[in-house]
């Protein structure tokens, strides 16, 4: 009993840290020259990262933005898959996917500051319920077009998100509870407070 707890333990510490690593604004400073953090509107995600190198290189900015999207959205997945193939129960599983959302927000190597949760969310979302998930990113994937407002369109495909996994899962396999779920959404809907108030201003950058 107490060898699980250990290792539930060091997955827990694991999950928090590789989803702090803040590749965004690696990424922009090794290979554009750019503190993303004092540039744009200061997040480490990708849609920062691309809007601030596009001023410089508009083809290196595409090239790190999809990096940047699909690492923040696999350091969330990567501890997830390895507690699955220990065998470890839902509940550790959606304590993982909650840790990783936010180790990403609330980065331990950036004083506690982060990016969004989003790509990291919908990432730890598509392996626990990826139905859902798989509707929320075409529904991201829609209202981007349309939008073209990176993070209204987020929380359109989070509230699609929710509203899918209560209809396919009125109750959540293993833990009973879509509290996890409101937990993760709470942070990416608590990091969106700034862009909720420019949307009300009409001050929303487009992408």
């Amino acid at each position: 009993m107490e060898f699980i707890m250990n290792i539930n333990l060091i997955l827990y510490l694991s999950a928090y840290l590789i989803a702090g690593i803040p590749f965004g604004y690696l990424l922009a400073k090794q290979f554009a020259g750019v503190d993303i953090k004092n540039a744009g509107s200061g997040n480490i995600g990708a849609t920062n990262v691309l809007r601030v190198v596009k001023e410089k290189d508009p083809k290196l900015a595409k090239k790190l933005g999809a990096a940047t999207l699909f690492l923040d959205a696999i350091k969330g997945i990567i501890v997830i898959l390895v507690a699955k193939m220990l065998g470890a129960p839902e509940s550790v599983l959606w304590t993982i996917a909650v840790l990783s959302v936010v180790g990403h927000c609330f980065s331990a190597f950036l004083m506690f500051e982060g990016g969004k949760g989003v790509a990291t969310g919908f990432g730890v979302l598509l392996v626990m319920m990826p139905i859902p998930a798989l509707i929320a990113i075409v529904v991201w994937l829609a209202a981007g077009k349309g939008l073209k407002i990176s993070s209204l369109s987020s929380l359109i495909a989070l509230t699609a998100f929710i509203i899918a996994s209560y209809i396919l899962y009125p109750v959540v396999p293993g833990i009973g509870s879509h509290a996890p779920i409101w937990i993760i959404a709470i942070i990416i809907f608590y990091k969106h407070i700034p862009n909720i108030v420019r949307l009300f201003k009409h001050e929303e950058a487009k992408v």
